[in-house]
């Protein structure tokens, strides 16, 4: 503008008796008024003009953008809300729902007052079971410790099983005449033969040896038992003293059996099994071998009446269901027997089979008997 226009604006400025600054508050608020109009006019019909020039060309970006800050703002929103429940006292008594508030998982408490609840339940499983403990004479012992008092308990066996075998040692060889005589039908006639240099010397050492066997097995339960007792009960320390003497005589009379009945049925079996094709000869180490296992399972075969007892005592099994599978133990009888026996022609593993079916079916007519 030039300044020769200001002049003229300063009269008609003069001529209407007002300036800008001197300017009446209603004229301003009615002035103001309908500017404010104006303008929100104004504005409206710029944002049509805008979106309606921007809609055909949005950027899919834009939108994917604008809902993703939209579901943080949700999240974020959720988040301070539920940081507002927890800081209320009135919501304590509403059910939690998050899975860390469950007690005894591991989880954390979501309140303070879920806290001592958690507490107290650990302390629940913690604590220990009642009614497991020891006897009063049973001891906490290093396993060293108890290592060191097995060892010198097994020692003092081997040390009485050896001093047996040593003194039987030097009479071996009567007892191996003892048994070829009594075993052997006509022992003259049959003397026995050696088919190796080192037969009679292994031979008295397995008699021998079977003396201290039968010499150290008492010995053998005795410090089992010593080795045992702190740790066992009243009632324990009652079954094994009845359960050991008890084994012991049941083994000695398999022994017997062995002894005066079943080995002296099978070498008469053998003597007439080869009558008439050949003359058979006893070789001196396959005879004892044969002795020896025979007296061993024996022993071990009239074990079935104490293991039946026992296991109806423990309630492991019922007499009813002993009688029902029977057959089941009469061919596992048939299969143990010509397993472990050493006689090839038959005769040793069906006595024992018909041994071992006596017992288990005697010992059931017994408890039948009884009533148990």
């Amino acid at each position: 503008m030039d300044d020769s226009d200001r002049p003229r604006d300063d009269d008609s400025a003069a001529a209407d008796g007002s300036t800008d600054e001197d300017e009446p508050e209603s004229d301003a608020a009615g002035e103001g008024g309908e500017s404010v109009e104006s303008v929100d006019a104004a504005s409206e019909s710029v944002e049509s003009e805008v979106e309606a020039e921007v809609g055909p060309e949005v950027d899919p970006a834009a939108v994917d953008a604008d809902s993703t800050a939209s579901a943080d703002a949700d999240s974020t929103a959720s988040a301070a809300t539920g940081s507002a429940d927890a800081a209320d006292p009135s919501t304590d008594g509403l059910p939690a729902t998050d899975d860390g508030q469950s007690l005894g998982d591991g989880g954390t408490p979501a309140t303070t007052a879920d806290a001592p609840t958690a507490d107290a339940a650990t302390a629940v499983e913690d604590e220990p079971f009642e009614g497991i403990e020891g006897p009063e004479t049973d001891e906490e012992m290093p396993l060293a410790a108890h290592i060191e008092e097995m060892m010198r308990r097994l020692a003092v066996v081997f040390l009485i099983g050896g001093l047996a075998t040593l003194v039987v040692v030097t009479e071996s060889t009567e007892l191996i005449n003892y048994f070829w005589s009594y075993h052997i039908p006509a022992p003259l006639e049959n003397r026995p033969r050696l088919y190796g240099p080192l037969e009679l010397p292994l031979t008295r050492l397995k008699v021998a040896g079977l003396a201290g066997v039968v010499v150290g097995l008492p010995a053998f339960v005795y410090e089992t038992y010593r080795f045992m007792r702190p740790g066992l009960y009243e009632t324990e320390r009652r079954y094994y003293l009845a359960a050991v003497p008890t084994s012991l005589i049941l083994g000695g009379v398999g022994i017997a059996f062995a002894h005066f009945l079943v080995l002296p049925a099978i070498f008469s079996y053998f003597t007439t099994y080869t009558s008439d094709a050949a003359t058979i000869a006893f070789g001196l180490a396959e005879t004892f071998n044969l002795i020896v296992i025979m007296l061993a399972f024996m022993a071990i075969v009239f074990q079935i009446p104490l293991f039946i007892m026992l296991a109806i005592m423990m309630n492991l099994v019922t007499r009813q269901w002993l009688e029902a599978k029977r057959l089941i133990f009469w061919g596992s009888f048939l299969g143990i027997a010509f397993l472990f026996s050493p006689d090839p022609t038959g005769m040793a593993p069906i006595i024992v089979t018909l041994t071992m079916i006596a017992l288990f079916e005697g010992t059931l007519a017994i408890l039948r008997w009884t009533g148990n």
